[in-house]
């Protein structure tokens, strides 16, 4: 089912998981968590665009991270809905100790052998939170949604990484990939939509994909 089509079945539970809009990071460092990045502009309208599209959703729901950029992604939608943004520590960006760094390649710290250690272990990964750690705590915020919007619909605003690795956990596939390669672009969604507690699709979309085609965060470092 797209975002674009309403649930008929008073027993099914819809849960939009969007990535947040471009942010303003003038000098590519990957943000992480750090605080005070917020949207950019082009942003701002990707967050305008999501709540155009949602408008006539039944959304009953929505939770951000507690990260700037994705309650900023949130408010239209929530302004939209006449709801307040819940916040959700599950949704926050996965740790990294690159964090603050520029990792480009060639003009970022992986070419300096005191990083490399970091690289030990892409299976965990050793450079950052545990993908086992990231896919049960995401877990828990599908859930808790879920529950809370039964039988209606909910917004979930997160980070490329978290909702990567939510969508390969529920698809049962192996956590480690290719980060290039990732279906979840900026302002993008994937939709779970449950029967009663059952998952029974996840479709993925980009409402917002022109926009997303002048984003200056083209490689979508930072995530």
């Amino acid at each position: 089912m797209s975002p674009h089509e309403k649930s008929d079945s008073a027993g099914r539970t819809v849960v939009h998981v969007l990535r947040h809009g471009e942010v303003h990071n003038p000098t590519g460092v990957l943000y992480g968590r750090l605080p005070d990045f917020h949207l950019s502009e082009l942003g701002r309208e990707m967050a305008e665009r999501i709540a155009t599209v949602l408008a006539d959703r039944d959304i009953t729901v929505v939770t951000a991270s507690p990260l700037e950029r994705a309650q900023e992604t949130a408010a239209p939608v929530a302004a939209a809905h006449d709801l307040t943004i819940g916040t959700d520590e599950n949704l926050i960006e996965a740790s990294n100790v690159f964090e603050g760094l520029r990792v480009g390649v060639g003009d970022g710290v992986l070419k300096h052998p005191k990083y490399w250690h970091h690289l030990r272990n892409p299976f965990r990964p050793s450079w950052g939170e545990p993908y086992v750690e990231l896919a049960a705590r995401m877990r828990v915020a599908i859930t808790s949604a879920r529950e809370a919007a039964v039988g209606h619909e909910a917004l979930l605003v997160s980070h490329q990484l978290p909702i990567w690795i939510a969508r390969l956990d529920a698809e049962k596939h192996r956590f480690v990939h290719d980060p290039r390669h990732r279906q979840c672009g900026l302002a993008s969604l994937t939709s779970y939509t449950f029967a009663d507690d059952r998952l029974i699709s996840i479709v993925y979309t980009e409402p917002a994909a022109d926009l997303v085609a002048k984003a200056k965060d083209a490689d979508e470092r930072g995530a």
